[in-house]
């Protein structure tokens, strides 16, 4: 059974097996989680996504799915990038949300990782609403037929924290 837990802070410093990157298409860095997991991993955590970029995914990876790399300086075995879809208020992108977080735990449960560390996906500059983030990746990993153990939600800041636990708390269906 998965267990779920709430951390408030800096996802790149989690022990965990794997830590999830909030990536985007180009898997070649950027702001936010991405940025601040490339910087902290190091320059193995890139040249491994050069490499897929130049094999599997010459046109980026296609929002909703997941690929793993090595985590390079991280405390983890592994960074699980995935891409999630930028908010619409015209049309409903919460399937492509929810196949974030069910791809990724498909990845780490084919590497064979016990612990995984999430952000909130898409809900930084891809400008999804946080409480109904919230509410789709803990619906989404509650509901997920999985291997990992430890779920972490690792949150930046207060607000997000809150939004998270809010919905950690309401029983479930």
């Amino acid at each position: 059974m998965t267990t779920l837990h709430l951390v408030q802070g800096d996802i790149t410093e989690q022990g965990v097996d794997a830590i999830v990157n909030a990536a985007n298409s180009s898997l070649l860095g950027g702001g936010g989680v991405d940025g601040a997991i490339h910087r902290r991993g190091g320059p193995d955590i890139l040249a491994e996504c050069r490499e897929l970029r130049a094999s599997r995914y010459g046109k980026g990876l296609p929002t909703g799915q997941a690929v793993a790399t090595t985590a390079g300086r991280l405390d983890a075995r592994w960074v699980i990038h995935t891409v999630g879809p930028v908010f619409s208020r015209s049309e409903d992108r919460s399937g492509l949300l929810a196949s974030c977080y069910r791809e990724s735990l498909r990845v780490a449960d084919g590497l064979g990782a016990r612990s995984v560390a999430f952000p909130a996906v898409s809900a930084g500059v891809y400008g999804w609403p946080l409480e109904d983030a919230a509410r789709i990746a803990v619906a989404t990993v509650r509901g997920a037929q999985t291997a990992v153990d430890d779920v972490r939600f690792v949150l930046f800041d207060e607000r997000a924290y809150e939004a998270f636990a809010a919905q950690v708390r309401r029983p479930q269906p």
